[in-house]
């Protein structure tokens, strides 16, 4: 197939991003501005995220997609050959005109909105903002018993953590609304503005997850922010989930920490200007470790010392939980540098 005829058939593809990602990526889900799944082959997991929306062309382009697990990237002509299995190229261009086609139902930001964000759009860093304004401080809710099952007590610091009571969930876009209680987390970019937010919905007497079937979703525009405890100066420590990062702020109550919420939010984290030193807390997976050298190698490339923290167990809230908090303090002890050790650790 000529080159020209290709890059077409990816542009039309891109402009059709998710419905392409719900066909063919099935397994995975909408976050945000991004499709998230495990892989390529459309395996179940966080690793691979979809650009939905950009440009046609170029860097940042609709459909674009990073595994940050494996560093493979491509466009949505490679996700249909890949899950498809086929080999020869004009096989996959028919089965993209054959996609394209096809009607498509409109994305999730152009469907009508739910209560939860008035007349805004369903899904977008409005609908984000209006979403945290409902929900309530979190002392004395679920949300708090929720944290405190997973033996995180001390919440300095945690603004950016509030409790919604009766916070919409909809299974699948074939399903009814859900009313459950949920923790909301306000996501921020640097100037600290909030551009998303992210839901775990609770079980109804607080002590753990929701039983759905996907109990954690993002909205808004995510790429490069992240969940914000304190504000970084010349320290930050960064890690994918919020239950993570809050872990070893249970004994680093000071240290300004951020949650980017999945492996490959985490790679793009944005640097503030003033940073010098970056703790890297990583989970004990495959997307953790290309998450970690891919933040590490763009710290370092800025001139900023970056320092990976790694876990006894799978990540952070399993040492808190099954080896205790001293264990925890005396492993982390041992990796921060000793300035920062003296500086931020609770004795």
């Amino acid at each position: 197939m000529p080159r020209h005829d290709a890059s077409e058939l990816a542009i039309r593809l891109g402009r059709e991003a998710e419905a392409v990602c719900r066909h063919y990526l099935s397994s995975g889900h909408r976050a945000g501005r991004y499709w998230l799944v495990g892989d390529v082959q459309n395996n179940p997991g966080r690793s691979m995220f979809v650009r939905l929306t950009g440009p046609v062309s170029g860097k940042g382009a609709a459909g674009k997609w990073t595994d940050m697990a494996t560093g493979e990237h491509g466009d949505l002509l490679d996700v249909i050959q890949e899950t498809l299995g086929l080999v020869d190229f004009k096989d996959v261009a028919e089965e993209a005109r054959r996609f394209l086609a096809l009607p498509h139902p409109e994305p999730e930001k152009t469907r009508t909105p739910t209560a939860n964000t008035s007349s805004v759009a369903s899904g977008s860093p409005e609908a984000s903002r209006r979403l945290f304004a409902m929900a309530q401080p979190i002392s004395g809710t679920l949300a708090e018993i929720y944290l405190s099952r997973r033996s995180i007590t001390s919440l300095s610091h945690t603004a950016a953590l509030r409790f919604h009571p009766r916070c919409y969930y909809r299974p699948d876009e074939h399903s009814p609304t859900e009313i459950r209680p949920a923790l909301v987390a306000a996501v921020t970019d640097l100037a600290g503005h909030q551009t998303g937010a992210h839901r775990t919905w609770l079980a109804p007497d607080g002590s753990g997850k929701a039983a759905v079937e996907t109990p954690r979703r993002a909205m808004g525009d995510l790429l490069g922010h992240g969940v914000r405890f304190g504000a970084a100066g010349v320290v930050l420590a960064a890690g994918e989930g919020i239950e993570t990062v809050l872990s070893p702020r249970q004994v680093l109550p000071h240290m300004p920490m951020l949650a980017a919420l999945s492996a490959a939010h985490l790679a793009a984290v944005l640097f503030p200007p003033s940073l010098r030193r970056l703790y890297v807390l990583r989970d004990r997976d495959p997307a953790g470790n290309g998450a970690r050298d891919s933040l590490v190698a763009r710290a370092t490339s800025l001139g900023i010392e970056a320092i990976s923290l790694t876990p006894h167990e799978g990540d952070f809230n399993d040492d808190l939980r099954w080896r205790g908090v001293d264990a925890l303090r005396a492993a982390l002890k041992d990796q921060l540098h000793p300035e920062d050790a003296r500086r931020f650790m609770e004795r």
